[in-house]
C-alpha cells in the first residue's frame, strides 16, 4: 500500500465535498463531524476505531483528509491514535491489510487483546449449501457486547486521556438505527464519546467513495465477502464473486486486475495517482479480475434480477443491503 499523502487527500475530499452531488453532501457532512470532534477535544484526545473493514477504511481516509487540511503536510505531525479490537480467529488477509494501513497512514494503533470472545456480534453471509462448523469446534466463551466492553475498559486504562472515538458505524448496522453523530457510551461502560461521521451513509455510498478516491481496501472483498468476521463463521457470497470465464446478465468483459476499488466506466470526477486530478483528464478504471460488470452505471446497485439463474439460491434485501440464502424475491 502506497504511503498516504494527507495534504493531497485533504485537497481532494474537501474539493469534492463542495460539488452538487448526493455523495458529496455525505462527504461534507462527515468531514464536518470529524472537524468538530478535533475542535472539541483536540487531536491528542481523539482516537479512531479501526478493524480493517470497508466502513472504517472510508472513515480513515476522511480523517486523513481532515488532519491533512489542519497540518498542511503529507503526513500528520505525529501518528494518529487508533484502536483495533479483533474478533477471534481473524482472517490473515485482514491482519495484513491492517498492518499495511498502519504504515501507510501513520497510525499509532493499539492492538487490544480480546478477552475470551468476539468483540461484537459478527455479521455473516452463509454460502448456500455450505456445511456449518460443528458447535464443538467453535471458540468458547462467546460474549458479544460484553467482550467489547471489557476491551474498551482495557483501552481506557491504558489511554485515559482519550475522550472520543471515531467509529465507522452506519445506520443500517446492528444497533445503528438510533445513533446520531455523537453518542456517549452506555452506563456501565468506560466513558467515551462515540463519534459516527458516516452514520447516514448506505452500503452503496461506502463503495462509491472507495471507487471515487481509489482507496485501498482489504482483498477479501474481492472474493465476495460483504462483511468480515471470524474465519469459522464468515463466508463469501457466491453471487458477488463471478468468474471471468462465466459472464452473466448484463455483464461486460472482465478487465485487468486492480488492487483497489474502481469502476469499469469513467468516474464522475477525474482521478490521478489515486486522487481527483486537477488537469480535467478522465482516467478509465477497471474492476478487479474477480468481478464482472452487472450494471454499467457505477452509482447504481445491482439486484437479484441482474444475476443468472444459477444464483437463484440467494436474494438481495434492498432495505438492509444484505444477501440472504433462499429463493429470489
Amino acid at each position: 500500500m502506497q504511503e498516504a499523502d494527507y495534504a493531497a487527500i485533504a485537497q481532494a475530499v474537501y474539493a469534492f465535498a463542495e460539488r452538487d452531488d448526493p455523495l458529496a453532501k455525505l462527504v461534507k457532512e462527515a468531514l464536518h463531524v470529524i472537524d468538530e470532534a478535533f475542535d472539541t477535544w483536540g487531536e491528542d484526545r481523539v482516537s479512531l476505531s479501526f478493524n480493517g473493514g470497508k466502513d472504517c477504511t472510508v472513515l480513515l481516509h476522511l480523517v486523513a483528509g481532515s488532519l491533512g487540511r489542519r497540518v498542511q503536510s503529507q503526513k500528520p505531525l505525529k501518528p494518529l491514535a487508533a484502536v483495533y479490537i479483533p474478533v477471534p480467529s481473524p482472517f490473515p488477509q485482514l491482519e495484513t491489510f491492517i498492518e499495511d494501513a498502519v504504515k501507510a497512514y501513520h497510525l499509532d494503533l493499539f492492538h487490544c487483546p480480546h478477552p475470551d470472545g468476539p468483540s461484537f456480534p459478527v455479521e455473516t453471509v452463509a454460502t448456500p449449501g455450505s456445511i456449518a462448523a460443528p458447535v464443538q469446534d467453535l471458540p468458547k466463551h462467546v460474549k458479544g457486547g460484553e467482550g467489547m466492553r471489557r476491551a474498551l475498559e482495557l483501552y481506557k486504562a491504558r489511554f485515559p486521556h482519550i475522550e472520543a472515538i471515531l467509529i465507522g458505524t452506519r445506520r443500517g448496522d446492528p444497533h445503528g438505527a438510533r445513533l446520531s453523530f455523537q453518542n456517549p457510551t452506555d452506563p456501565g461502560w468506560p466513558h467515551f464519546m462515540r463519534v459516527n461521521p458516516i452514520i447516514n451513509w448506505s452500503y452503496a455510498d461506502v463503495w462509491a467513495y472507495l471507487k471515487m478516491f481509489n482507496v485501498p481496501y482489504c482483498t477479501l472483498y474481492d472474493q465476495g465477502y460483504t462483511s468480515l468476521g471470524s474465519t469459522y463463521n464468515t463466508f463469501p457470497n457466491p453471487a458477488l464473486r463471478v468468474s471471468p470465464n462465466h459472464p452473466c446478465g448484463r455483464c461486460g468483459q472482465p478487465s485487468p486486475p486492480n488492487s483497489v476499488a474502481t469502476s469499469s466506466s469513467p468516474v464522475p470526477i477525474p482521478v490521478a495517482n489515486g486522487y481527483p486530478a486537477s488537469d480535467g483528464k478522465k482516467t478509465r478504471q477497471t474492476l478487479p479480475d474477480s468481478f464482472t460488470l452487472l450494471n454499467s452505471d457505477p452509482t447504481a446497485m445491482c439486484t437479484v434480477d441482474d444475476l443468472p439463474q444459477r444464483f437463484s439460491t440467494t436474494r438481495f434485501d434492498s432495505d438492509t443491503y444484505r444477501w440472504h440464502s433462499g429463493s429470489a424475491m
